[in-house]
């Protein structure tokens, strides 16, 4: 998909550029964009690689949004996402957004699937960032119409990726059950969804407003993302035991996470509850590594560089065991003075 307007086929001219030739046949080089042509220069460089997804960094997750907005104008929204950062300081015992835990969770597992996105933004807090090791297997549910659903399965599926059951849904990651009938607020949703079931069949998907509950429009599928990056399995289960005995000053939260209990501000506690806690390196690319230098800027720079190896505590990991198959360029905006 891309765009419709008489600026569409724009990037691809930069096929013919000397500068952008000699960029993609090396490892590690550095060329000057003015900030307006930002957008353009990531698009053209998308268009003629034939190594995806890119990974742009930037140093502000404003300047991430920006970017993605304007990428969407020369891509189309189905090629570029972002990758959000969490908007809580480490240990402050407030969860995530649940909207920006699916919307990570979301992009993850298309990252793993035939289909990646093209470019992915992705701010420096993000980069940096640890990420459950276990959210590489995080999987979507989709619900169609017409498909067929058992909605005790369904109820402790949507459980087990970190929804609240609720007697009526308000806010994003709940769900509720009467009768033939399922509510729920998908965590990467901009509306409510209702189910309505004639026995195990799903006859009827439409979204519906909170204010009043009633359907405002028919659907004919939705995508159901996670609502939690930290989920009680087996393995947080036993980490939590052993964190009992060993670091006794988080007791209150070692017995909550022991017992398998969701509660405000459990993510946090992620790097220490999960030793081999991934960044966005580890978890998602052994083709790239990104480096940023935010300075004071009076010019930006784009920078490309392969991965080196050996490394293992920041963000970008990831996206080495699902795209080692590929190994596409990384860039990242390094802004630093002239």
């Amino acid at each position: 998909m891309t765009s419709d307007g008489v600026l569409a086929g724009l990037p691809r001219q930069l096929v013919n550029d000397q500068v952008l030739q000699q960029l993609l046949g090396q490892k590690n080089a550095e060329i000057a964009v003015a900030d307006a042509g930002r957008a353009f220069f990531v698009a053209g460089l998308t268009e003629i690689s034939s190594q995806i997804p890119i990974v742009v960094v930037t140093s502000t997750v404003r300047e991430a949004e920006t970017l993605c907005d304007d990428l969407d104008v020369w891509l189309g929204k189905e090629r570029v996402r972002h990758f959000p950062a969490w908007e809580t300081l480490p240990f402050e015992r407030v969860s995530p957004a649940t909207e920006t835990m699916g919307k990570r969770l979301e992009l993850l597992n298309r990252l793993q699937s035939r289909n990646p996105p093209d470019v992915v933004v992705v701010p420096v807090r993000a980069l940096l960032q640890r990420i459950n090791p276990e959210a590489r297997n995080a999987q979507l549910l989709e619900l169609r119409r017409g498909s067929r659903a058992d909605l005790s399965e369904l109820s402790q599926s949507l459980v087990a990726k970190g929804y609240r059951r609720e007697f009526q849904v308000e806010h994003r990651g709940e769900f509720a059950i009467r009768g033939g009938i399922l509510d729920i607020f998908p965590s990467t949703g901009s509306s409510p969804v209702r189910a309505d079931l004639w026995g195990d069949e799903v006859e009827r998907l439409s979204e519906f407003s909170i204010s009043n509950q009633r359907s405002t429009a028919e659907i004919q599928s939705v995508i159901i993302a996670p609502a939690r990056e930290l989920l009680p399995t087996r393995q947080v289960r036993e980490r939590a035991l052993e964190l009992l005995e060993t670091e006794p000053w988080g007791r209150e939260q070692w017995e909550r996470l022991a017992a398998g209990e969701f509660f405000d501000g459990m993510e946090s506690w992620l790097p220490v509850d999960q030793r081999g806690a991934d960044s966005w390196r580890h978890a998602s690319i052994e083709r790239t590594r990104p480096t940023v230098r935010p300075q004071t800027i009076e010019r930006s720079f784009i920078r490309t560089d392969r991965r080196r190896r050996g490394s293992s505590s920041d963000t970008c990991d990831y996206l080495a065991d699902i795209k080692s198959r590929r190994n596409p360029p990384s860039i990242s905006w390094a802004p630093c003075a002239l």
